[in-house]
């Protein structure tokens, strides 16, 4: 079969791999779709966890079963089916407390063990979801919309009637959706990009210029105030923006060095909430609900599909210059 591998930090190949085998309590997958995350680009840089070299990435990505190990109950082959990545120890503080996601030695498909850049992929059998006959494409959505939901309700979206979020990429935009199937109906974006703004206003958000008067006008006014940038200049001017009472979320990965000045009193005066957020706790249903509650124009994010090979050349630094969700597809 044909991977996509990172050799090492930096370092991306396309190369010919035997296809694996399922064992027991695992079940092989067809990968049919297969979605590029800032989290890759950190994996591959370094910058990640405990990332694992060589390692094939990806950790966006559903597809059929084609095998299924021994011990394996209530699935079948040709099931569709889509991947919850995160890998936890079951037994560690954060573990018995439900947080998988803050695992003391969390691993994950595409990050720790070989993910969904391949034209296979083994998985434990108790990662999979069924799909029914919901797209490859949208499914593989999943994954990033789990974390975003897993966000906002660090965020305390429960409480919010307006959101902001600076970001207007395919994580902002799934934030927005997130935002709207939790409720919250007035929602703005940020960004540079002009047809960004446009394209998160066609979703029926409202698209704010960076730097604009608009954005001045909001200043001290939204409840819940998201950072999807990873721009430490961007994250720390979050409290400028929230209202009274309201919550800043970092969701954006930052560079591990990076630091911002908080103003403690301002905190203490106005009691805002900062929160951070990490990964996605075992909300793939909930993600799939929220898929399917939004419906097929969500699969607007993507903005390009291409094969293993193309996806290769992204990872290497020669990608489309302007893009939203990347996806490795099948069918092409």
């Amino acid at each position: 079969m044909q991977a996509i591998v990172f050799q090492d930090r930096n370092l991306v190949t396309l190369t010919e791999r035997p296809t694996p085998r399922p064992g027991a309590g695992e079940v092989l997958i067809e990968v049919a779709a297969s979605g590029i995350c800032h989290t890759d680009i950190e994996v591959l840089r370094g910058n990640y966890g405990t990332s694992a070299y060589p390692v094939v990435p990806g950790h966006e990505y559903a597809g059929t079963i084609t095998e299924i190990g021994a011990g394996v109950s209530g699935l079948k082959t040709g099931d569709r089916v889509v991947v919850d990545p995160n890998l936890e120890c079951g037994t560690c503080p954060a573990c018995q407390r439900g947080w998988a996601h803050l695992c003391d030695t969390l691993g994950a498909y595409g990050v720790t063990c070989d993910g969904g850049f391949a034209d296979f992929s083994v998985v434990k059998a108790s990662r999979v979801h069924p799909i029914g006959d919901m797209g490859f494409h949208v499914a593989a959505l999943a994954e990033p919309l789990g974390c975003v939901l897993n966000g906002l309700d660090a965020g305390q979206v429960h409480r919010a009637r307006s959101g902001l979020i600076f970001g207007a990429g395919p994580i902002g935009l799934l934030m927005a959706i997130g935002m709207r199937v939790s409720g919250v109906d007035d929602i703005a974006l940020v960004d540079l990009d002009e047809g960004r703004l446009a394209l998160a206003e066609s979703f029926g958000f409202r698209g704010v210029a960076a730097q604009s008067s608009d954005l001045e006008d909001l200043q001290h006014g939204v409840d819940l105030v998201a950072d999807a940038t990873g721009v430490p200049a961007v994250a720390g001017k979050l409290t400028d923006y929230i209202g009274n009472g309201g919550v800043g979320l970092f969701f954006g990965v930052c560079p591990q060095d990076a630091r911002i000045e908080i103003a403690p009193f301002e905190l203490f005066r106005r009691q805002i909430t900062l929160a951070g957020s990490h990964s996605l706790n075992h909300n793939i249903p909930q993600a799939l609900d929220g898929l399917r509650a939004y419906g097929d124009d969500i699969a607007r994010i993507i903005s390009h599909q291409m094969p293993l090979s193309e996806i290769a050349e992204v990872f290497a630094g020669n990608g489309p210059k302007s893009s939203l969700k990347i996806q490795f597809s099948r069918d092409l």
